[in-house]
């Protein structure tokens, strides 16, 4: 197998070869560090690189597994996490030069999780500083770009995560997820992001944004793939007051072969509004594709969406500012100023417009739980851009301008409000060259039906 082969090879693959002994953890490894030396310069997708502690980690899988102490899909699988999950004995910076030194002593829930199943940390990635931006741009340690592309935006925040697996970099990557910072990079990026139901992976010790919104993503190659890192990664946590104590089906024993009886609802409005034409005509072929297999399409409303950014904003602003008023008074300095503004606007934030945000969520709950009782699965497009010019402020469509952040994350975000499972994944690539994908969503802790359709969709996408 060429370099090439192994950098993009699906971790069902690569974990198959591993446990046969056709392939070590050794190469593996050292395939990935190669190309991160070579490239890491010019895409800025790592922040840090773990090279003898993955090296050392790589000979201690290559025994276990010639001995049969085999744990797992993920044993000798290298990944890379975002710079927000705490690292024991490694730097976690939160992209922000408040944190430029921090070595934590403990590591983060899902690193546990991995490193219980024998995944092997090559390092961390770059993100917006402390995840508040979809832009992914970072002064301080540069703004990791698109691999198709190097003018062009990864998106953000965790534009680090998902540019590295599309970049052949790692054959996973975490990231979090609080208004489409998972799923949006994916999709302008060409890879799969997958945010579980709200509480379904531990976030401890993963340094917060907005409690109320975060979760746990993960980027992979296929929606397989996605359900072998879940399985490691869902489960009761009593260290995290969002964990939720539901059962964990197996997820990847439970992938579909086809869409018979899957009922699927396609949004009446908002979704299919201000929407690039090639990325819609993508959305429709999909469609067609899963009435091909069997899925049954019906149209559905949604509640209305014109003020959800902005409920979702009243509700992470203060938080942002509570968690970082423990720095504020001595390394206000170090901040970015696009974070600074963030923090400053909330201040001027009422308790009342907080307490309305989050009664306006629950609505939001109520109402999208009544068009669910109707439907399995929702399709939506995962961005109604691609990947936008680095630096640039603004996209224009047929309305007019819109911020860059919003357009990017416009189709995610309701969902970390309602705390939906959400996955972005590939529909093919716009004229410009430049990577589209859709968006699915089910019901809460419906991962198994999820994962299961965008398995059958991602295929027929790729054989069409």
């Amino acid at each position: 197998m060429t370099s090439d082969e192994l950098a993009y090879m699906p971790l069902s693959d690569l974990a198959t070869h591993l446990r046969s002994g056709k392939l070590s953890p050794v190469e593996l490894v050292r395939t990935y560090l190669d190309r991160i030396e070579r490239t890491n310069r010019e895409l800025n997708a790592f922040i840090s690189v773990a090279r003898d502690d993955a090296l050392k980690k790589a000979k201690k899988a290559e025994n276990d597994i010639r001995n049969g102490n085999y744990r797992g899909p993920l044993h000798g699988i290298p990944y890379a996490c975002k710079d927000l999950f705490l690292t024991r004995n490694l730097k976690t910076t939160a992209g922000s030069r408040v944190l430029a030194d921090w070595v934590p002593d403990h590591d983060a829930a899902a690193i546990e999780r991995i490193d219980l199943a024998g995944g092997i940390l090559l390092g961390k990635t770059n993100l917006h500083e402390f995840a508040y931006g979809a832009t992914g741009e970072n002064a301080h340690y540069g703004t990791a770009v698109n691999p198709d592309d190097t003018t062009r935006l990864a998106g953000g925040s965790s534009s680090g995560s998902a540019a590295a697996l599309a970049a052949g970099l790692s054959a996973f990557t975490l990231g979090t997820d609080t208004g489409g910072s998972t799923r949006a990079p994916a999709a302008l990026c060409g890879v799969v992001g997958f945010k579980p139901t709200y509480g379904r992976v531990s976030t401890y010790a993963t340094i917060p944004y907005c409690w109320s919104l975060d979760h746990v993503g993960i980027f992979s190659r296929t929606a397989e793939d996605a359900a072998i890192i879940l399985q490691v990664l869902a489960g009761h946590d009593p260290r995290d007051p969002s964990s939720a104590n539901v059962s964990v089906p197996s997820y990847a024993q439970m992938l579909s072969k086809n869409l018979r009886g899957c009922r699927i609802g396609i949004p009446r409005q908002f979704f299919f509004e201000r929407l690039d034409s090639e990325i819609e005509a993508a959305a429709r072929r999909a469609m067609r594709l899963c009435e091909a297999k069997g899925a049954t399409l019906t149209e559905v409303d949604i509640p209305p969406m014109e003020k959800s950014r902005t409920v979702s904003l009243v509700i992470q602003l203060p938080e942002v500012l509570s968690y970082h008023s423990r720095y504020l008074p001595q390394k206000k300095h170090l901040y970015g100023p696009d974070l600074l503004a963030g923090m400053a606007l909330g201040q001027c934030l009422l308790a009342e417009h907080y307490v309305r945000a989050k009664r306006m969520v629950e609505w939001y709950r109520r109402q999208i739980a009544q068009t669910f009782q109707e439907i399995d699965i929702l399709l939506t497009p995962a961005c109604p851009i691609t990947a936008p010019k680095v630096g640039a402020a603004f996209v224009t469509d047929q309305i007019g301008k819109e911020a860059v952040g919003n357009a990017i994350t416009r189709f995610t975000s309701f969902f970390n409000m309602t705390g939906h499972p959400a996955i972005a994944i590939p529909c093919g690539k716009h004229q410009n060259g430049l990577p589209m994908g859709i968006q699915l969503v089910a019901r809460h802790f419906k991962e198994d039906v999820l994962l299961g359709a965008a398995h059958v969709l991602e295929r027929c996408l790729r054989d069409a």
